[in-house]
């Protein structure tokens, strides 16, 4: 746990769930986060981006949802990296997306200090696996 509440039960049901999933849409270069809630996948980031992602997955799951965001196999990580930042925990608080699992050691957390005190503030959980 990286910020944010301890995960429930349900909710890391869903990271577990969602991670096999985002692993998945990510080898076959599709996008590299989900949004998921009660097992079930509400949207699979495409070409819009993370944001666009995580507002439509929260408009489809209401709120409570869980998002969870990895890296490409092979991914080059010189020109291409997982990253969230400030922006994303305000996105996904503003659309009822209440946990962020990110793949550890392959994601960058921008303005990690910010990212940790916003979380915090906004009851959003942050999590490596």
């Amino acid at each position: 746990l990286i910020a944010g509440p301890k995960l429930s039960h349900r909710q890391e049901n869903d990271v577990e769930l969602g991670w096999d999933a985002a692993k998945e849409i990510a080898r076959l270069d599709i996008g590299q986060t989900i949004i998921i809630k009660n097992g079930t996948i509400v949207a699979v980031e495409a070409l819009e981006g993370t944001n666009e992602a995580i507002k439509r997955g929260g408009t489809l799951a209401r709120e409570s949802a869980v998002m969870v965001k990895v890296s490409k196999p092979n991914q080059d990580v010189r020109f291409d990296v997982p990253v969230i930042g400030v922006e994303t925990i305000r996105v996904a608080a503003e659309s009822g997306v209440r946990v962020i699992a990110v793949e550890a050691r392959k994601t960058l957390l921008l303005e990690r200090d910010a990212v940790i005190a916003l979380a915090d503030t906004m009851n959003v959980s942050v999590v490596a696996r």
